[in-house]
């Protein structure tokens, strides 16, 4: 592992990045601590100590929050879209600009390392841009009654305030993926980030106040009382709209919480995503592609691979190949030349743990890894784990984190119904040179996304989702706008033909 803070100019970026950040929860145009005086630790993953307090806004902040959205609202559907689309793109020139201090901030509250920061960075830049384009493509329709008794009007109106409640894994991009389209819509918004990384959303709301977005716009909350917060915000009754993203377990209870108010809901929850290398995949296309869908974020992603299945044909040498990748892998805190930073905490890391001992357990080889490394902060051994069982947990849970268990199969039926068989529904990720194979493939893996010879899939102009147990609703591409509006039907009465024209009084 690379050496911990031993840099002393780059410790002194760190405190300047750090104090740049506003210690207070947004609720219209004030930075305020919380009503009780609470606070909230944020912590580096990387050696266990605190970077700073932040409030831990309670229930009474969250309606002062919502309050703020809800007068909002009004005034801001009304700006009009091109106002809304340049003011996204001045939010992206800033973010491009910064890229370097919003990078070292995510590192140092998440743990990734600078390179996949700054392209987290550029990823969720890119939302900004994307719907900054697509702010002022809202349109309708206009038609005529089938009978010619009238005349069909649609209009695309903002669905009113949202709840956005973003996960700790991508700080930056997350948030942008929802905040954005909200803005482009004309919605105002009260957003929730994870305890664990709030402080590149407070940088990044700092921004969009800077390029102008009004008062009440955009409100942040800063809390360790999730539940009591969303839950508070939800039943209040005048948000319209909950946008999640998080574990299945939480999804299933804020989703029956928003049934009690006919609430919209998009959720990005769980996965369990499968790998499938295929007999006639290009070995080291194959091997590249399976380390990205793996360790992107150290493993730490809804969409990395989970589940990895190889053809009996080429399983002998991809296993050696992926073994020799993964042992060369560099550990260690972010800011130093990397590949994997820490686990987010000591519980997450834990969890990895036990799945890697239960498969070991059930019959697994350890090809390398399979343990904690020393401290401080929350290091785990990128891991290989080889014929792995089917009924090993480690095959139907999640794992988030550095751990790639591999299966072998015969025949490609045999690795479609393994794929398939999980309640989630994400993402899944296939190798082969063949197109058939591929697109047949394609249709019959039970997933939202599908990545063909590549191991990553994120696109902001494209829909990200899944079916199943991974949610419901899409983020990104003309599909995650179309999450923040609602449809009005305006039906125009034509006016009576003449009597002469009257074609039902015509005769024969």
């Amino acid at each position: 592992m690379s050496a911990i803070g031993t840099n002393p100019e780059l410790a002194e970026r760190e405190a300047a990045v750090l104090a740049a950040v506003p210690k207070a929860s947004l609720i219209g145009d004030e930075w305020r601590p919380a009503n009780g005086g609470a606070t909230l630790a944020v912590e580096d993953p990387s050696t266990g100590d605190t970077l700073c307090e932040l409030p831990d806004a309670g229930v009474e902040d969250a309606l002062e929050a919502l309050d703020a959205a809800a007068q909002a609202q009004h005034d801001w559907a009304a700006t009009p879209a091109r106002a809304r689309g340049e003011l996204l793109r001045r939010a992206f020139e800033a973010v491009v600009e910064r890229q370097d201090e919003l990078a070292l901030l995510t590192t140092l509250e998440m743990g990734k390392p600078l390179s996949e920061s700054r392209a987290e960075v550029t990823y969720g830049a890119e939302f900004l841009r994307w719907f900054s384009e697509e702010a002022v493509r809202i349109g309708g329709r206009y038609a005529d009654h089938a009978e010619g008794t009238g005349r069909i009007l649609t209009r695309r109106h903002p669905i009113g305030p949202c709840i956005l409640v973003t996960p700790w894994n991508f700080p930056l991009a997350m948030a942008t993926r929802k905040i954005a389209p909200a803005i482009a819509a004309g919605c105002t918004m009260v957003v929730k980030p994870a305890k664990q990384t709030p402080l590149t959303t407070l940088a990044f709301a700092r921004i969009l106040q800077e390029v102008g977005l009004p008062p009440g716009v955009l409100n942040v909350l800063t809390t360790r009382s999730s539940g009591d917060v969303v839950g508070a915000l939800i039943a209040d009754g005048r948000a319209r709209k909950l946008s999640f993203t998080g574990s299945t377990e939480v999804g299933r209870v804020l989703m029956a919480q928003c049934a009690e108010r006919v609430m919209r809901t998009s959720m990005e929850l769980g996965g369990n995503a499968p790998l499938i290398v295929f007999d006639d995949a290009d070995l080291e296309r194959a091997v590249e592609g399976a380390l990205l869908a793996k360790l992107r974020n150290g493993g730490e992603s809804c969409t990395a691979a989970n589940r990895i299945y190889v053809q009996q044909g080429i399983a002998d040498d991809f296993v050696a190949a992926f073994a020799e990748r993964m042992r060369a892998v560099r550990v260690g805190r972010g800011t130093g030349q990397v590949d994997v930073g820490p686990m987010i905490d000591h519980a997450g890391r834990e969890k990895i743990q036990q799945l890697v001992d239960d498969a070991s357990a059930r019959g697994a080889k350890v090809l390398t890894g399979g343990h904690a490394l020393d401290g401080p902060g929350y290091f785990y051994a990128p891991t290989v784990l080889d014929g792995v069982a089917l009924d090993a947990r480690i095959m139907s849970e999640e794992i988030f984190g550095p751990v790639a268990p591999i299966v072998r199969f015969a025949q490609d039926s045999e690795a479609i119904t393994a794929a398939n068989a999980t309640e989630f529904g994400l993402v899944a990720y296939a190798f082969t040179q063949d197109l058939d194979r591929a697109l047949r493939v394609s249709d019959q893996l039970d997933t939202g996304m599908v990545g063909i010879n590549q191991g990553v899939v994120s696109n902001a102009a494209a829909p990200f989702g899944g079916i199943k147990q991974s949610g419901i609703g899409r983020e990104g591409g003309p599909e995650g706008l179309e999450e923040y509006l609602t449809t009005k039907y305006i039906a125009i009465a034509s006016p009576p033909l003449p009597p002469a024209m009257d074609m039902s009084r015509a005769r024969g």
